[in-house]
């Protein structure tokens, strides 16, 4: 029985993969591989895509997080809010910022922080809210944007599973005051290695990431900052050029497979599928079920050689690395829900028919049998 991959790289949509090794080609006969025209073109397209005022390059999603907290002027003594369930990089970025995390419930439909569960958390000291697009569905923006500025606090995206999706005619990472965007390899805009972005629509936070990234230089040898090197490079920046011409078809093939799941998986057994909410648009980074027989659903599938995922099997409030937060278990019920329930099933563009197929037969003889 041939394997199923819970992700694979192909070559889709046909053609592309010989694209990519040719504009590799061409940057590295370009010769300038630091902060050189491959990057400015991408950010100048992605910024477009987006229609955010300014896209800047940087070394990987994580620094895009940092970089975008600092830019807002988040730091030592404030508190951002953060979703409680959500992949350990949005809450170190705080940390690494010095500023204190503060955890909220996602919603239990969405998965997301909305602006019912972050306005209990805000206080005196909170500076900033940190919604996570999750799993490819943008966070219901209206009401967070309404909440920050009846409090006077700035919003930072994590948008790193939600490359192109909308939330009412606008794209996710262009609400905030600056956004994150990661292109770890098997996100729907991936490069071949670590890359990541910042976008924003103000000058002043597009100014002072553009710095930071290098060294803190405003040009070459003059530091206006103390900074860091964190750079996207030319061959990620020509890469990135090539997959963008093709990300909405890429997500339109993602969005598609996932609606035959939700047809063809529609009643079966205790299982929950993902909900999305009005007007908020989903990319399916991640195509996550959830049943409480999710272990044993996991071995069966794992038996029929179809491999999964689960994000994510333990939430941040109970990780040993953040005890020092004071949280513990049963203070996020939700979360902990997710994490003991959750289970991602093989989908991205290039899975075959037949694959997909195997796929929601397993679960249906799962649920048959068990």
């Amino acid at each position: 029985m041939k394997p199923i991959p819970y992700f694979a790289f192909r070559d889709f949509p046909e053609g592309s993969e010989a694209a990519v090794q040719a504009a590799l080609l061409a940057a590295v006969q370009g010769k300038h591989y630091i902060l050189g025209r491959e990057l400015a073109a991408f950010e100048e397209e992605y910024a477009r895509y987006l229609g955010a005022a300014a896209a800047l390059g940087v070394g990987n999603g994580y620094d895009a997080l940092v970089l975008a907290l600092k830019a807002v002027g988040v730091g030592p003594g404030d508190e951002v809010v953060v979703p409680a369930h959500t992949f350990i990089a949005t809450v170190n970025a705080v940390l690494q910022v010095g500023a204190t995390p503060v955890l909220v419930e996602p919603d239990r439909h969405t998965y997301t922080i909305t602006a019912a569960t972050v306005a209990p958390a805000i206080t005196s000291k909170t500076k900033a809210i940190l919604p996570v697009h999750l799993y490819g569905q943008v966070c219901a923006m209206e009401p967070l944007l309404q909440l920050a500025n009846s409090h006077q606090l700035r919003i930072v995206e994590d948008a790193a599973q939600a490359h192109g999706a909308m939330y009412k005619n606008r794209r996710a990472g262009t609400f905030g005051d600056a956004a994150a965007f990661s292109f770890y390899p098997t996100k729907n805009l991936g490069a071949l290695g670590d890359a990541g972005a910042v976008v924003t629509n103000s000058a002043a936070v597009a100014d002072f990431v553009r710095m930071y990234r290098n060294y803190g230089e405003a040009q070459k040898y003059q530091s206006e900052m103390v900074g860091v090197n964190s750079r996207l490079d030319e061959l990620q920046a020509a890469v990135l050029r090539v997959k963008l011409r093709h990300l909405d078809y890429l997500n339109a093939a993602r969005q598609r497979l996932a609606a035959i799941y939700l047809n063809e998986l529609h009643g079966i057994g205790d299982l929950i599928l993902p909900y999305t909410a009005p007007g908020c648009g989903h990319v399916y980074h991640i195509f996550n079920i959830r049943t409480k027989q999710r272990d044993a659903l996991q071995q069966w599938l794992r038996g029929q050689a179809i491999q999964t995922a689960i994000h994510y099997p333990v939430p941040v409030h109970l990780q040993p690395a953040y005890r020092f937060l004071g949280y513990g278990a049963g203070d996020f019920p939700v979360a902990e829900e997710l994490a003991d329930t959750s289970l991602s099933l093989p989908l991205f563009p290039g899975l075959l028919p037949e694959e997909q197929e195997r796929v929601v037969e397993a679960v249906r003889r799962f649920f048959r049998y068990e």
